[in-house]
């Protein structure tokens, strides 16, 4: 079994500092594997980081799921991030969440899970990672930077230009917010990505709908490596 490490840092706030990691692997619903399968697999691949996103089960369902995934998380020294679900904190061993909701209040829901837990956002926006930042969040999905099946929305595609312009206004503002691409994702797509100035990427589809999850996640993982 691995330790997880945690190193106390604190922000312009006084916050605790999070560490986050660079490549978000996020499981959803498919055919192929289970939730359980997915985080298995890339743990076993190396993942570091694994989001449990399920928005179609019942709190027992979520539950037998995350009690199992936060087994796999502990057995392999990974953080276990839960998509929106906060009532669910103290319920299994949870690092953190990741809410979804663009108009979600982050200083209230800060004040609900407390500073101990990871707590990251969603924008498609440049004021949207502002808020984020300013609102206590730990790091920012920004997206979607091409089409994608997994979380199917009407918001403008971000693109390469987008997120070089999200990185160099946040860097203008001195404000210091992980950003990490998300949607439609390809492992071409990740060097010119990471070139924009941005912190990491989070896939989904790319790896779990891969031929091969343990093969695919070690190809984006050294990729960003």
């Amino acid at each position: 079994m691995q330790i997880k490490l945690f190193i106390r840092e604190f922000d312009s706030r006084g916050s605790m500092k999070k560490f986050i990691e660079k490549l978000h692997f996020i499981t959803h619903d498919i055919a192929q594997y289970t939730h359980i399968e997915q985080a298995q697999l890339a743990c076993e691949a190396g993942a570091k980081w694994i989001q449990y996103r399920c928005l179609s089960k019942t709190d027992d369902e979520l539950l037998t799921d995350i009690n199992q995934i936060a087994a796999i998380c502990d057995d392999w020294g990974s953080t276990l991030i839960v998509t929106n679900h906060t009532h669910l904190k103290g319920q299994a061993d949870i690092q953190g969440f990741h809410i979804e909701d663009l108009d979600a209040d982050f200083i209230a829901l800060r004040n609900q899970i407390g500073e101990e837990f990871t707590l990251g956002g969603s924008a498609t926006t440049i004021e949207g990672l502002m808020r984020l930042a300013v609102e206590g969040a730990d790091y920012a999905g920004f997206g979607p930077y091409s089409t994608t099946t997994t979380k199917p929305n009407s918001f403008p595609l971000i693109g390469i230009k987008g997120y070089t312009d999200a990185a160099n206004a946040l860097k203008t503002a001195n404000i210091d917010l992980p950003i990490l691409a998300v949607g439609g994702i390809t492992l071409p797509d990740v060097t010119t990505l990471l070139q924009t100035g941005i912190y990491g990427i989070a896939v989904s589809s790319a790896i779990a709908q891969s031929e091969d999850l343990y093969e695919a996640y070690q190809d984006f993982y050294n990729e960003i490596d």
